[in-house]
């Protein structure tokens, strides 16, 4: 679903700016870091960290997004490690990252969800941050994107349930309103976490 989205849009979908979570938590994108970037989409994310001085892995299974990934990366004049592959069945690094960031991952349902944060957790290093945004549940009242799945958004409780052994930094739903592309475009139900992993 995802590559024939890709595919037939015209430009980039979710724009060429980063999403505005990471301009909030610029101060945690330092020089010198690792990030990875899951579910990077067409790179704004990725190269936005890159930017910042961080040495960045992206990951993403359609190639359509890739290559746009790596064209914006080319535009930008820096260097991101772009790898297509699936979140779901990828083998993780163990303990390699200092960030793990993901952003709008919200395609991936409660059963799958469970894969995806076990794998983020493992790749981060102790000490390191996981730093997650999406939609809330009430996200489906605004319809201005995301999927029409309730299950598949995010809570306060779930995100706090799954980093219960991490120290949670922040945890906060909130509403906003958004312009990133065609794919994210109006007032929006948001949620950010950003959790530490124990040294």
């Amino acid at each position: 679903m995802w590559e024939e989205r890709y595919r037939s849009s015209a430009g980039y979908l979710f724009g060429k700016e980063p999403a505005l979570f990471l301009r909030d938590h610029e101060n945690l994108l330092e020089p010198g870091l690792s990030a990875l970037s899951v579910a990077d989409g067409e790179g704004r994310n990725s190269v936005f960290m890159a930017q910042k001085g961080l040495e960045v892995t992206a990951i993403e299974f359609a190639p359509s997004a890739v290559d746009r990934a790596r064209a914006l990366a080319t535009e930008a004049g820096v260097d991101v490690d772009f790898r297509q592959e699936d979140i779901l069945t990828r083998e993780w690094e163990q303990n390699a990252f200092d960030l793990v960031v993901g952003i709008f991952i919200q395609f991936v349902g409660p059963k799958d969800r469970e894969i995806q944060f076990a794998g983020m957790k493992q790749a981060t290093r102790p000490g390191g941050l996981v730093l997650l945004h999406g939609y809330r549940p009430e996200q489906l009242d605004y319809g201005t994107g995301g999927p029409p799945y309730a299950e598949n958004m995010y809570t306060e409780g779930l995100l706090r349930d799954a980093f219960s052994t991490w120290e949670v930094l922040t945890c906060r739903g909130y509403d906003r309103e958004v312009q990133e592309g065609r794919g994210h475009s109006g007032m929006s139900a948001l949620i950010d976490l950003v959790a530490r992993k124990p040294a």
